[in-house]
């Protein structure tokens, strides 16, 4: 039977390609991409490529996050006045507490230093969610239970994460994982801030049906054969949740940022999942243009649905999402559109 649907209200986002959400999707939607050279150097002595969001002062560490978690909130709740604020459970999604490089203090000190930013509080219910890439489904699956079960009016989400420090870069680098010149079997590492204010369905837009979830035994990290048998069993469970079947989606959105194995996985998750032919079934991958950004894929990736849905050039309005970890956790939502 499915379960209460989530309504996308509103979106934030700040990327290498925009600092809002209309800007960095319509370079999306355009395909485009400004990656550059960055101050760190490969074991070749080449500087690697990254996604550097523009800011307007070189801030670093973990007040580089603030700022740009900021500007997607802002742009998110730009049309909730500041005194509700007070009453808004706000969920940060963050990278992974194993994730090499990973900013220090980021579970103790970011929300109250993003309060600070903004001049506002937060309601009580505010939480952390430190699983990387999965994070957002995870956000989203709170989400729901506060809105149906605590009876709250709105929640709001934002996701901030980068990879563009050494001991990230060294240690992906280190494993082969960074697209440079000698090795074409990697990502582009980048930084991110994504933010979204979720409802009950209020008539019109792009609503989240069903979430989904699963445990990879077979990580990028480990030597096991390959099934993909986490995605599936999260494809499947999100299918369910939402009562809707494989055959019937249009098209697909992934955090998938170059990676071979990434794709393998997607391709095996739907010949595992779809049990009728379909010519088309698209995947858009939206790190081709922002690159890798850890946890703030997921707010990037509903994002650019909900604009594609706004806009009307969504190739449907049946869309599968899914997101993976390298820990092996992994995610999927079934996307729809209210008012259709």
């Amino acid at each position: 039977m499915p379960v209460p649907p989530l309504a996308f209200v509103r979106t934030g986002l700040v990327t290498s390609v925009g600092l809002s959400a209309p800007a960095t999707c319509a370079a999306i939607r355009a395909g485009l991409t400004n990656p550059t050279e960055t101050t760190f150097v490969d074991t070749d002595g080449e500087r690697i490529m990254g996604h550097v969001v523009p800011l307007q002062q070189s801030w670093r560490g973990r007040a580089r996050h603030v700022k740009m978690a900021a500007m997607a909130l802002a742009e998110c709740l730009a049309e909730v006045s500041r005194d509700e604020w007070v009453h808004l459970p706000l969920i940060v999604c963050v990278a992974e507490s194993g994730r090499p490089g990973r900013l220090h203090g980021l579970d103790d000190e970011l929300l109250i230093e993003l309060q600070q930013e903004l001049g506002a509080r937060f309601a009580p219910e505010s939480v952390f969610i430190a699983s990387g890439r999965v994070s957002m489904a995870l956000a989203l699956e709170r989400t729901r239970r506060l809105l149906y079960e605590r009876a709250v009016p709105r929640v709001a989400v934002v996701a901030v994460d980068g990879l563009l420090n050494w001991p990230t870069l060294g240690s992906y680098e280190g494993d082969d994982r960074i697209l440079t010149k000698r090795n074409s079997n990697g990502f582009i590492p980048g930084e991110a801030a994504g933010a979204l204010l979720v409802s009950r369905p209020t008539g019109r837009g792009l609503l989240c049906l069903g979430i989904g979830f699963g445990q990879e035994a077979a990580h990028i990290g480990s030597e096991q054969p390959l099934r993909a048998d986490g995605l599936t069993r999260a494809i499947k469970d999100a299918l369910v949740d939402a009562g809707r079947e494989m055959h019937e989606m249009d098209f697909r959105i992934a955090d998938i940022s170059g990676e071979q194995y990434y794709f393998k996985e997607a391709a095996l998750a739907v010949a595992r999942t779809l049990r009728r032919t379909k010519e088309e079934f698209d995947l858009w991958h939206p790190a081709e243009c922002i690159g890798e950004t850890g946890a703030a894929a997921g707010a990037a990736v509903i994002a650019v649905a909900d604009a594609a849905v706004r806009k009307a050039y969504a190739l449907g309005s049946n869309i599968l999402v899914h997101m993976a970890n390298d820990a092996g956790e992994r995610a999927a939502l079934v996307l729809g559109v209210e008012g259709v």
